[in-house]
């Protein structure tokens, strides 16, 4: 039996050794990192050893982050009216409309206050459209909001222009939230570099384990309004005996992706071009979606009109391939993508959108059987819709 290919890392990512290694190291430490004798002690310091490789993987104050149980739990403790530095609540959410299910649901914002955002065609925040909307809330008298806005998506892989919706937000004295998950590791996420007041990260997606994610502050100042209370974890903002191994797991995964940033980044851009000259050439009418914009190395979103995502995700794992129809946020379920819908696609060609996702053990072979794969599955398309291979 051939060995499986997985093509699915913008899903998650696979436990890297570096972060295994931490992680069975942790297990062995028994203390509970809050208590005060030698054993609570060691358990304190492998938390704070990963506080620091999360931190700088992002140029961030170790004291600014805070570790939760993923990027959901981040979003969510990011996304309160009470954000702040001790002034009024923030009176709107403005979100991008093509952010992760955990943004657009507004976290603690009723959903009456979350207003989103368009996008280009190419699946851009539309930045007029930001600025346009900021400056009418300030002529309303309606206060500062908070913004939202992903680094980069994670079904096309488009970079988001955030450093330019910084200053939009900055200069209309609202706060700017980013949700990193899929761009850390694979594109530099400099926390100053954005301008970002807050900055989302979760473990899985960079080879730490699931469960474990954090909310990084750029200013100590920036107060944040728990969303679990309890003990005083976390500074108090996240209460809870933490999960001492997965966070040991995070920082070694953060410290290896920080490591290997430059070499993976080139090796992943020259494999995600030879997928796409070879679906391109292969069959001429497959379109891939941001391809003019800049992208994350290792993601291609890719259809062919005729080519259904659901059929051909399962002719690709029968075929020992794991790709996806888009985002895994819900647990089995493929449905029409927000994302292309935002951007305009029509309805027939976003639901033959197919998304490739690379890592960094992904070879050159296993792009090349991916290629072939979608090959098959082209010739297998009606031939009246001239299409095929």
């Amino acid at each position: 039996m051939r060995e499986r290919v997985y093509l699915d890392w913008n899903a998650t990512a696979p436990v890297r050794p570096e972060a295994r290694a931490a992680m069975v190291a942790a297990l062995d430490a028994c203390g509970n990192p809050s208590s005060v004798h030698a054993e609570g002690r060691a358990a304190r310091r492998l938390i704070e050893t990963a506080r620091e490789q999360v931190a700088a993987l992002v140029g961030a104050n170790p004291r600014n982050v805070v570790f939760t149980s993923g990027g959901t739990e981040a979003n969510v403790l990011a996304l309160s009216p009470a954000i702040g530095t001790g002034r009024e609540p923030a009176p709107r959410l403005l979100v991008s409309a093509i952010e992760h299910p955990s943004v657009l649901a507004g976290g603690r914002f009723p959903p009456a206050v979350v207003e989103k955002v368009g996008v280009t065609a190419d699946g851009r925040i539309d930045l007029a459209a930001l600025g346009d909307r900021l400056a009418a809330l300030a002529r309303a008298g309606k206060g500062p909001p908070l913004v939202s806005l992903m680094a980069a998506n994670n079904e096309t892989g488009v970079v988001q222009p955030v450093s330019e919706a910084a200053r939009l937000v900055h200069e209309a004295a609202g706060f700017l939230h980013v949700d990193a998950v899929q761009a850390a590791g694979k594109i530099p996420c400099d926390l100053n570099g954005l301008e970002a007041d807050l900055l989302t990260l979760s473990g899985h997606k960079i080879g730490a384990p699931k469960g474990v994610g954090a909310l990084i502050k750029r200013a100590e100042a920036l107060q944040l309004d728990p969303l679990i209370k309890g003990g005083g974890q976390e500074r108090s903002a996240r209460a809870g005996t933490e999960n001492v191994a997965a966070i040991a797991g995070f920082g070694a995964a953060a410290a290896a992706a920080k490591a290997n940033a430059g070499a993976e980044h080139a090796r992943m851009v020259a494999l995600r071009d030879r997928l796409e000259t070879g679906l391109k050439a292969a069959t001429p009418a497959t379109v891939v979606f941001g391809a003019d914009e800049a992208r994350l190395p290792n993601t291609t979103l890719v259809a062919l009109v005729g080519m259904k995502a659901e059929t051909a995700v399962i002719a690709f794992d029968l075929d020992g391939i794991a790709v996806s129809s888009g985002a895994a946020c819900s647990s089995g379920k493929v449905a029409a993508s927000h994302v292309l819908a935002a951007m305009g696609v029509a309805p027939e060609l976003a639901r033959a959108a197919i998304r490739v996702s690379l890592g960094w053990n992904t070879t050159e072979s296993e792009v090349d059987r991916c290629v072939a794969a979608w090959i098959r599955l082209a010739e297998a398309l009606p031939k009246r819709q001239g299409i095929a291979a």
